[in-house]
């Protein structure tokens, strides 16, 4: 299952999917959701794994989308690769424990929202800037970050685009903890350890009870992906990659 890309690794009941593109910020692909989404959907299906672990290399969490690969690739309807994933994230029922250390940009804190434990480093920074591009937010943060932050803070992410940092981030529960980078491989694993070594049913049956707003979820979900298709075909959007990508072609 394993590519370039997306490796995934399973030992002692733990599953680790690492984002292994260092050299383009971790930037996903069309191709890297759909490993990720079978890995998930597969450690959904066997008790198997007791945990999953997401992380980034490099000292990369996720830059979001590949504006390249999106603009080739964009996501069309519900059967997308993207809109996969985000469905597999959401509906895994085994507990998802996230590694964030640097950017965290677009679905890369999204995801977020939809793991069960977060552990981030002090280089770590969450951004949104969805309205920047032209488009509205998706993985349903439209309805979980205002949950999670209240609606002014959240406005202050979706609205303006503003950054969060490590401790206001978890000072505010958005994450768990904030831990130093050089050990924030090992303490992620020996969390999700700790959650593989529990009685796995009821471990599953536990989170089931506490997602229980899981299709209210997917609906914003659903909602929010057809206005982003929508968005991304528009005057707006189109200018926004466009001046994205002259300027990333101007870093060389």
């Amino acid at each position: 299952m394993s590519t370039d890309h997306i490796l995934v690794h399973d030992e002692g009941g733990v599953r680790t999917v690492t984002m292994n593109r260092p050299d383009k910020r971790n930037a996903l692909t069309a191709a890297m959701y759909s490993t990720m989404a079978e890995a998930l959907e597969q450690a959904d299906a066997s008790l198997d794994v007791g945990a999953v672990v997401i992380q980034g290399s490099g000292g990369f969490f996720s830059g979001g989308n590949d504006v390249k690969d999106f603009l080739v690739n964009p996501p069309t309807g519900p059967d997308s690769a993207v809109f996969r994933f985000l469905r597999a994230i959401l509906k895994c029922g085994a507990p998802i424990v996230a590694a964030v250390d640097g950017p965290a940009v677009g679905i890369g804190t999204t995801m977020l929202l939809h793991c069960d434990f977060v552990l981030v480093t002090p280089h770590t920074k969450l951004h949104l800037p969805f309205i920047d591009l032209g488009l509205v937010p998706e993985a349903a943060s439209s309805l979980l970050l205002p949950k999670v932050l209240g609606h002014q803070r959240a406005a202050e992410m979706l609205m303006l685009g503003r950054p969060i940092e490590p401790e206001r981030a978890a000072a505010a529960g958005l994450v768990n903890a904030v831990v130093p980078a050089d050990r924030l491989v090992a303490e992620s694993q020996a969390l999700a350890m700790a959650l593989a070594a529990k009685p796995r049913n009821a471990l599953r049956q536990t989170k089931a009870l506490m997602r229980a707003n899981r299709d209210e979820v997917r609906a914003v979900m659903d909602k929010e992906g057809a206005l982003f298709g929508e968005l991304l075909r528009s005057p707006e959007a189109i200018a926004a990659f466009q001046a994205f990508l002259m300027k990333s072609a101007a870093k060389g």
